[in-house]
């Protein structure tokens, strides 16, 4: 077992691992910015060192000073969290260069599955269920006409090195094709410096269905079930769920078997999740892995009781993973609530400014993973997260129940937030329902934000 854990991120995730590190009898160090002196990581942490300025590029982004913050503190592994750089290859590829154990994947494996392109390929040479597409870059229009009209409209580009919705846009005929392949190029080159684009089939009124997985580095691979992450803003997700309202058991195994022969056929280890569109017919199809945790891993550990961090950093050490398929039980049900600082009625704006009051919900079946407090300030510099809110209950119903509960009883003020935008949410009959799908918010609630 690791003697120092690094954590190279902040907020509320930097928080969370030290809390696994604390309960594994693992030394914690964080870096932290100028900006985040007063963090409550910083103040929790066994050790802190200042990186450099607030701009992220000076800091959490900072490779080479990460580095040696690590080999200064004497740290054995770093643990990247998410966001930042828990998805860089060559960061995963220095941190074991130089000794320190990555907790994560194989870099090879991330480069694999960090060109969607690439992993898209392999996956369907392995039977894995890809949706129709193009089997190389897209490198002109005249070769989205002929993809386009071989599969029909509507169809979607996407970045080969993309995510979280950038580089991303949705032709559904032949006269947009002009402006949105021009877009899409530009958008994907100044988010991820490379302007490559691919093409999908679009499947309209999809639900987003994600597996989270575990793999050790001794062959075992177990998956937790699905999250629900349909509940989403520009492909951004707003609120996630487990289990799965629109999924049997039956249909739950065959998609949990998918996941983990995605993983096996990678070589995957560590903690991963395997994201699917879902049709309206229950076809489901692969979409991408994501080689880090997720926002929303709580989620899964609510409804099958698992330590998903203190499991990512055991496997990572080299322990086998101690648990097998069989041992994973779903257990009720659980909801999660991304409150982001952000004002919904001026286009989901970021709101940062002074906290002047911090009261977090609390009663029977609740949890708040966050880093704020009562004074804290909320910088323009980093993501607008301020905590996520987790209900379980003993059904689905329980869960919305106490979500609305939690709700009313969390204040912030000070700065503009989500909450309300997710009270009505839960509130609308067809969350309540379960029939919702990814174009639900557009559809629904931003309607009729904005009659």
């Amino acid at each position: 077992m690791f003697t120092r854990i690094l954590i190279a991120n902040r907020g509320e995730i930097a928080l969370r691992i030290i809390r696994a590190c604390k309960e594994l009898g693992i030394e914690s160090v964080v870096v932290f910015s100028k900006e985040d002196e007063q963090s409550l990581p910083v103040l929790f942490a066994d050790e802190a060192i200042c990186i450099g300025p607030r701009e992220p590029a000076e800091s959490y982004l900072n490779v080479p000073r990460i580095i040696s913050a690590a080999e200064i503190a004497g740290a054995d592994a770093i643990h990247p969290g998410y966001g930042f750089l828990a998805e860089n290859e060559q960061f995963a590829e220095v941190c074991r260069s130089s000794g320190i154990e990555f907790i994560g994947p194989n870099h090879e494996v991330m480069r694999k599955l960090g060109n969607k392109l690439e992993a898209r390929n392999t996956l369907s040479e392995a039977r894995i269920p890809v949706l129709p597409g193009s089997p190389s870059i897209i490198n002109d229009k005249r070769e989205i006409e002929k993809f386009a009209s071989k599969i029909g409209y509507p169809v979607i580009l996407k970045a080969t090195m993309g995510g979280g919705g950038r580089g991303m846009r949705v032709i559904w005929k032949k006269e947009d094709i002009d402006s949105l392949f021009s877009l899409a190029r530009q958008e994907a080159k100044i988010a991820f410096g490379h302007p490559d684009l691919y093409l999908e089939k679009y499947v309209p009124n999809a639900r987003h269905i994600e597996f989270q997985i575990m793999a050790d580095n001794f062959g075992s691979i177990v998956h937790f079930g699905e999250r629900n992450c349909s509940i989403q803003r520009r492909y951004q997700k707003l609120i996630e769920e487990s289990p799965s309202p629109s999924i049997d058991q039956k249909m739950r195994d065959e998609m949990g078997k998918t996941a983990v022969k995605v993983a096996k056929q990678l070589h995957y280890t560590g903690a991963g999740t395997v994201e699917f569109i879902v049709n309206k017919h229950n076809n489901f199809y692969f979409m991408e892995m994501n080689t880090r945790l997720q926002v929303e891993h709580p989620v899964t550990e609510m409804v099958t009781g698992k330590d998903l961090v203190k499991d990512q950093i055991r496997v990572a050490s080299g322990e086998p993973l101690g648990y097998i398929q069989k041992d994973v039980r779903m257990y009720g049900a659980a909801i999660e609530c991304r409150i982001n600082a952000e004002d919904v009625e001026k286009n989901f704006t970021s709101s940062p400014g002074k906290i002047s009051s911090f009261h977090v919900p609390g009663g029977p079946g609740i949890r708040v993973d966050t880093h704020v407090f009562t004074g804290y300030t909320i910088s323009f510099s980093y993501d607008s997260l301020i905590a996520k809110l987790i209900s379980w209950g003993i059904d689905r119903s329980e869960a919305i129940l106490r979500m609305k509960r939690a709700l009313e009883e969390f204040v912030i003020e000070g700065v503009k937030t989500t909450i309300p935008f997710h009270q009505r949410i839960l509130e609308h009959e067809s969350f309540v329902a379960g029939k919702f799908d990814t174009e639900f918010i557009e559809r629904e609630i931003m309607q009729e934000i904005n009659k």
